[in-house]
């Protein structure tokens, strides 16, 4: 085992398009650690079989997503070539590595994973309907890391717990079979901002399934439309008034995105963010203001991206070859791990040569 190289693993399950919550969580900060090279291996996945742990029953738009999600990272500037993109449910040693990983995780521990709390809450799931898929996924995930013997995870703060469960299950494996898998660690958004965007609404997490979305796919009249209808400071009525920026997604959303240059381009009155939250808040400055510069920050990051997705798009097939050929490199590396994994677990029978020999001649000598 390699403790020198720095390996990084993330993805995003096809349940939909992907959103500016997934691209200031995490989507960004990937291309930019492409870019800079300063890394062994880079692993991006689609998690599908992860996906159908609780959309068992409408297996086509997992399906039908996995092409989206595909769009949607070589859109943002992932390359094929620098980058390794893969689906999960191509590698099937993650079931089998998942599997060994149950022994090793109790029920209770699970029960205690606050993202598998949240999770459970937000789908509905009442009682003990919980799929067992849904219920383990810290283990599946746990293998999606080792399996690669990622060093370095980029994701949202909410994804915390999950690695801190990942580490719990290397630390164990390690303990009892000896030093085989890597303990990864956590590489968070630098802007705080960035940690767990909230949604349109202004509810806590931008989601999908709450419809409060902006897609990085989304036309610029459905982000006009998007940003106006955002959630700002129900107090602040008219513009004399001071406005709050305590949970106002506008000024959330311009943390995340906006810059100095972009007052210089869009919004010239101002030299920067601090002194637009300085005017708003002792008034004079009206919500729709706001709006429309933060539609304009917004639509300057997602316009190339746009432009590449609909170029993307007149090649179909291309995009599933670039799956294809990622999914054959990434199987190539998880079969090396799993060979690992059966020789510390000593269930490598037929490769193991030696145990052949010693128990012929253990029942040679016993006649």
């Amino acid at each position: 085992m390699d403790s020198k190289k720095r390996i990084i693993l993330t993805g995003d399950r096809p349940t939909g398009r992907l959103h500016i919550g997934h691209y200031v969580g995490s989507l960004r900060r990937r291309v930019e650690l492409q870019n800079e090279g300063n890394f062994d291996k880079m692993y991006v996945f689609i998690a599908d079989a992860q996906a159908l742990t609780d959309n068992i029953d409408n297996p086509e738009k997992v399906r039908q997503n996995v092409i989206e999600v595909a769009l949607d990272y070589l859109a943002c500037g992932l390359d094929p070539e620098k980058v390794t993109i893969f689906i999960q449910s191509q590698i099937p040693e993650l079931c089998e590595l998942s599997f060994y990983f149950m022994d090793l995780v109790s029920v209770s521990r699970l029960q205690r994973n606050p993202t598998v709390k949240t999770e459970v809450q937000m789908r509905g799931f009442a009682g003990e309907s919980v799929p067992v898929g849904f219920f383990t996924y810290p283990i599946s995930q746990a293998a999606d890391i080792t399996l690669f013997k990622a060093t370095t995870v980029p994701v949202g703060q909410d994804q915390e717990p999950m690695l801190e469960q990942c580490r719990e299950i290397v630390r164990r494996f390690n303990n009892i079979y000896g030093e085989t898998l890597v303990e990864p660690n956590i590489m968070l958004p630098d802007n705080s901002a960035c940690l767990r965007l909230p949604g349109t609404d202004g509810k806590a997490k931008m989601s999908k399934s709450l419809g409060n979305c902006i897609y990085l796919s989304d036309t610029a009249k459905e982000l006009k439309q998007k940003v106006n209808s955002m959630y700002t400071d129900p107090e602040h009525i008219h513009i004399e008034q001071p406005g709050h920026l305590d949970g106002n997604t506008v000024f959330i959303y311009l943390d995340a995105f906006c810059s100095d240059e972009d007052f210089r381009k869009f919004l010239p009155d101002y030299q920067n963010l601090d002194e637009l939250k300085a005017h708003y808040t002792r008034g004079g400055l009206g919500d729709g203001t706001c709006k429309k510069f933060l539609y304009n920050v917004l639509n300057d990051r997602l316009t190339p991206i746009r432009e590449r997705r609909l170029e993307l798009q007149k090649d179909i097939p291309a995009i599933y070859d670039m799956l294809c050929q990622g999914c054959e490199r990434a199987r190539q590396a998880a079969v090396e791990t799993m060979d690992e994994v059966r020789k510390a677990m000593k269930i490598n029978y037929f490769d193991d040569k030696e145990l052949i020999v010693e128990q012929a001649k253990r029942y040679a000598s016993s006649k």
